[in-house]
């Protein structure tokens, strides 16, 4: 009988589901209530203090000779670049804590969340503009019509790290991680 291997994106996607709907659900109840540039600010301010922080930790791992198309993928300059463009600047960023990660395949499993939640970047546009926002955006409009294309240039990169279970374990708790933690960073815009 002929052993399938499953692909690891595949494996962190399925068990980090739970993760990603708590995330959601909160960044959707707060999405709704934005109804001005300065409150879009704010959101963006935790965009950037957590999409930064992971940076910071995952460079440590990932540079172009693991993603050769590093330099082209988004990044916190452009959520900095969109907050600029609202009228805005990074004072007053929430606390922002990246898991910490020990090897190459651990930085990708936290990536992993990042070029994720890109994916999901024009549905967020949508939700502004029905409220009212009109620009700002240049991060969530992702690649454009190179999404796909750049998500499984990501998860191919990605599935080349994995050798076994205990990789696999490893990746899948840092991805959870870096949910739980992008979560907290939106625990105080939920209070408000």
């Amino acid at each position: 009988m002929k052993h399938i291997k499953i692909m690891l994106s595949k494996i962190i996607k399925e068990e980090t589901k739970g993760s990603h709907q708590r995330l959601e659900a909160k960044m959707v109840r707060i999405i709704k209530k934005i109804k001005t540039d300065a409150e879009y600010a704010t959101f963006l301010k935790s965009f950037y203090a957590y999409f930064n922080a992971v940076e910071q930790e995952t460079g440590k791992f990932i540079n172009t000779e693991i993603l050769p198309d590093k330099a082209l993928r988004r990044d916190s300059s452009y959520i900095l670049a969109d907050i600029q463009t609202l009228g805005f600047d990074l004072s007053s960023l929430p606390p922002a804590e990246a898991p910490k990660v020990e090897n190459t395949l651990q930085a990708l499993s936290s990536f992993y969340v990042l070029e994720g939640s890109i994916m999901g970047g024009p549905y967020i546009v949508q939700m502004l503009k029905k409220n009212g926002i009109t620009n700002g955006f240049s991060f969530f409009e992702g690649y454009g019509d190179q999404s796909e294309e750049m998500w499984k240039k990501y998860t191919d990169v990605l599935n080349k790290f994995a050798s076994d279970p205990a990789q696999e374990k490893s990746a899948i708790d840092i991805a959870n991680q870096t949910f739980d933690n992008f979560e907290e960073v939106f625990m105080a815009e939920i209070v408000k």
